[in-house]
């Protein structure tokens, strides 16, 4: 893609599996993709893609991915194609397709409960639960308060007590830049010049696809609500140090939290870190004292595993589901 090129719109939202396979050398039948949407009990909505085999055309999931924080459920497209198998992967609330939360309540306790309304809704037998980073927290939430959804569980690159939308101060930056634009392009140029994206023009243009839309008076925005959030902290310094005084005073009552949780999943539990990811050795460390019969796996990857090495974690996690 030039640079001058317009991000154009593809036929639909799944139109780029072909050439995601091809780019990771998948000699895969891409999957067939649907979006789905959950009214929930207070006017919100909850919206997931549901993947089924070529092969496996009424296969219900096996598979549930929760994406991380200022992510949406692509994230997992590569990974899921890697995966081969039925799959589901659920946009949190305030990202993606799904309500944003009026409350800003966006911590693993409180979207738990949206996630288990999705997975009873669209899954018909326990799940591998997979979630990264605010996914991962708030899926071993899910398996914790209901255990009937979840058959396995794998928490990628986070633990309790970690900030799970960011240690990265380079992330708060870029989202806390406008919150919207003229054109998908800007977004690009904006993605790139942070050195994101995935490493090329093309790629960049399909993550901004994913989670930006067109406002009504044609101008392009950020999806997912943390956007606007950085953007109006970033307005008002004052605001902004009285937030993170506040989210210092709750961290480690919501670690505590996030620890109880872990300590009573009883489906088998396993560790994903990345070698240059969140997590330091101590993190890891502590999980093993903590959760001592869960496993531990480290891959070659930053915080983004599934964005990393896909075609790795889909290998691995198909043998787990296989095994389970």
């Amino acid at each position: 893609m030039g640079h001058n090129e317009r991000v154009s719109d593809p036929i639909d939202e799944f139109s780029f599996l072909p050439e995601q396979a091809e780019e990771a050398g998948l000699g895969v039948a891409v999957p067939r993709g649907e979006r789905l949407s959950l009214a929930l009990g207070d006017g919100r909505t909850l919206s997931a893609l549901r993947y089924t085999p070529a092969d496996a055309a009424e296969a219900p999931p096996v598979v549930t991915f929760l994406h991380g924080a200022g992510l949406n459920a692509h994230t997992w497209d590569t990974t899921i194609l890697a995966l081969g198998l039925p799959a589901l992967a659920i946009d949190l609330p305030g990202h993606g397709d799904s309500s944003w939360r009026e409350d800003f309540a966006y911590v693993a306790r409180v979207l738990a409960p949206d996630v288990a309304a999705g997975m009873d809704a669209w899954t018909e037998a326990p799940q591998v639960l997979v979630g990264q980073s605010l996914g991962g927290l708030t899926a071993a939430a899910v398996a914790a308060s209901r255990p009937d959804l979840v058959r396995a569980l794998v928490v990628v690159d986070i633990t309790p007590g970690l900030d799970p939308d960011g240690g990265a101060s380079q992330i708060r930056e870029f989202f806390a830049g406008p919150v919207d634009w003229a054109s998908r392009d800007e977004l690009v140029d904006r993605a790139l010049s942070f050195g994101m994206g995935g490493g090329t023009r093309r790629k960049a243009a399909r993550g901004v696809y994913f989670n930006s839309r067109v406002r009504p008076d044609g101008r392009v925005e950020w999806k997912h609500h943390f956007a606007h959030l950085a953007n109006a902290m970033s307005a008002d310094p004052v605001a902004a140090a009285a937030a993170q005084r506040q989210q210092d005073a709750v961290s480690a009552v919501l670690g505590e939290s996030g620890w109880q949780d872990l300590a009573s999943v009883a489906a088998p539990t396993t560790l994903v870190r990345g070698s240059r990811g969140y997590l330091t050795d101590a993190d890891a460390a502590e999980f093993a004292r903590r959760v001592p019969a869960a496993s531990l796996i480290e891959v070659e990857s930053g915080h983004n595993v599934q964005e990393d090495v896909p075609i790795e974690l889909g290998t691995r996690l198909r043998a787990l589901a296989d095994a389970e």
